[in-house]
């Protein structure tokens, strides 16, 4: 069974008219494809600040036809991300979700330090990540979601605040071979590499795109249109990375 996921990131909404603009670009344009995607994955940095109301207007942005699945960022605040987003009772510990989409385990993860913009998978969050892989059916794949990308991915930006401890990630991964892929944002550029031998996707952002270093000296493209990834994941574990701007 193929399916197809749309991944945004970094949408950084603040109650300003650029960053909802943007986003709601974004979403208008996914919700009109000729073919719905099986579900859309955003990963983190859905708030600017954290705030409630931020968080009130990402689920108006983000409602669609398609299930939108979420982790939350270093932008983000855990407990008015499960109110205002999740519907849930507001509390401080990691968000971490199991989906189903199509016949695919994904994991959506909390890669997150409050009040820090680096990035860890705690120990209560392995855990979490290394029961439910155990768990799943014989032949069912799996993708990993979270923020902040375990590698560095030469910028001194988002390689100043990547995620932490990365071998406790790359033991997991040792031990669950039905994850096809590691799927992050942070970075706010659209890129792909490797990790523990895995695929290592990073999403791009909606609000800006980070300028490399050999395309001039301030990191924060302002110009350059919203992105994309549409992920296809095919019955053989084989996952196809495909990126969209959005004019």
């Amino acid at each position: 069974m193929t399916v197809l996921l749309a991944q945004i990131s970094d949408l950084h909404l603040d109650g300003g008219e650029r960053a909802t603009r943007r986003a709601e670009r974004v979403m208008d344009h996914l919700r009109s494809l000729p073919r719905p995607v099986d579900a859309l994955l955003v990963t983190g940095d859905i708030a600017d600040h954290g705030a409630e109301a931020e968080y009130e207007e990402a689920a108006r942005i983000l409602a669609a036809p398609f299930p939108v699945l979420t982790c939350p960022g270093n932008h983000d605040s855990r407990p008015a991300f499960r109110k205002a987003l999740l519907g849930e009772e507001p509390g401080p510990g990691p968000v971490n979700r199991l989906h189903h989409v199509a016949g695919t385990a994904v994991l959506m993860c909390d890669s997150t330090l409050p009040g820090r913009d680096e990035g860890l998978l705690d120990a209560e969050t392995l855990a979490w990540m290394d029961a439910e892989l155990t768990a799943l059916p014989e032949g069912t794949s799996a993708l990993l979601a979270f923020h902040q990308p375990p590698v560095d991915l030469h910028h001194p930006l988002p390689d100043s605040c990547r995620l932490q401890q990365p071998d406790a990630l790359a033991a997991l991964l040792g031990a669950h071979p039905r994850v096809a892929a590691v799927l992050t944002g942070h970075a706010h550029t659209a890129a792909a590499s490797l990790f523990a031998g895995r695929p290592l996707i990073v999403g791009p952002a909606v609000t800006w795109t980070l300028r490399m270093s050999w395309e001039g000296d301030a990191p924060a493209d302002r110009e350059q249109p919203p992105g994309i990834a549409y992920h296809v994941l095919d019955d053989t574990g084989r996952l196809t990375t495909h990126y969209r701007v959005v004019l």
